[in-house]
């Protein structure tokens, strides 16, 4: 059963190496994703999963390589502590971790996370929402006590320098979003439209749907630590326990 989660934006930006001289305008979201990462701690989960915007879906096992050199950073990350497979077992490398996913292994890194064994799962963004809930629900019964990990961006629509140039739905449908995850809304975040949030670039909806079928049934309650819309990209921070 879901015990906790943990909501984040997966911007590259959200890492200072990448982010340079722009460092300074993410440290809010930066402290209040790192709350939120204690919030998964102090529930101490039986499994940490975490899930965000990203193909091929995974799973991707504790110790999956990441890396950030695709965006002129000479910085490599693992999910969670490096398993090192025996020669027998190793066989062929998987896929690297998907941006989404190499970010949430960056801030459980920051948080020497070391409480869990922890499991990464890409979701496509194509993914409609009966598929999200459903992929939640199977994780949310993956064993007694689990713990949620959850990528994703609102839209990217909130200014003309925007990657998505300004749409007048972004600022209400982002607001909707931040409403619905801080209030740990269920049946709010099942009616997030699709459609919708492909227009607007939203990636992270297939996430918090994954997200919204996980926690079916466990009561949790939710608490927003940050809302904003630096560089026209929408950017939520809740935790749920």
């Amino acid at each position: 059963m879901l015990v906790a989660a943990a909501v984040c934006p997966c911007p590259p930006l959200l890492v200072p190496q990448v982010a340079a001289g722009a460092a300074a305008e993410l440290d809010v979201a930066r402290t209040a994703c790192t709350d939120a990462l204690g919030v998964l701690a102090a529930a101490r989960p039986d499994l940490l999963v975490v899930v965000g915007p990203g193909e091929p879906a995974g799973p991707y096992p504790q110790g999956t390589p990441g890396s950030f050199r695709g965006f002129g950073v000479d910085l490599d990350v693992t999910l969670g502590t490096d398993v090192t497979l025996g020669t027998e077992a190793a066989g062929e490398p998987g896929p690297a971790l998907p941006t989404s996913l190499a970010v949430a292994a960056w801030l459980l890194a920051r948080t020497d996370w070391a409480d869990a064994p922890i499991e990464g799962l890409g979701v496509p963004e194509s993914l409609e929402s009966a598929g999200c809930l459903a992929t939640g629900r199977e994780i949310g019964a993956r064993a007694a006590r689990v713990a949620l990990l959850v990528m994703g961006d609102a839209s990217a629509c909130r200014t003309v320098k925007a990657p998505g140039y300004l749409d007048e739905r972004a600022a209400p449908f982002d607001a909707g979003v931040g409403r619905a995850l801080g209030s740990a809304d269920l049946a709010a975040l099942r009616a997030l439209d699709a459609g919708l949030a492909r227009e607007l670039k939203a990636a992270g909806r297939a996430s918090w749907q994954v997200l919204a079928g996980a926690a079916e049934g466990a009561g949790l309650a939710g608490r927003l630590l940050y809302e904003g819309a630096p560089y026209g990209v929408g950017y939520v921070v809740a935790s749920w326990s």
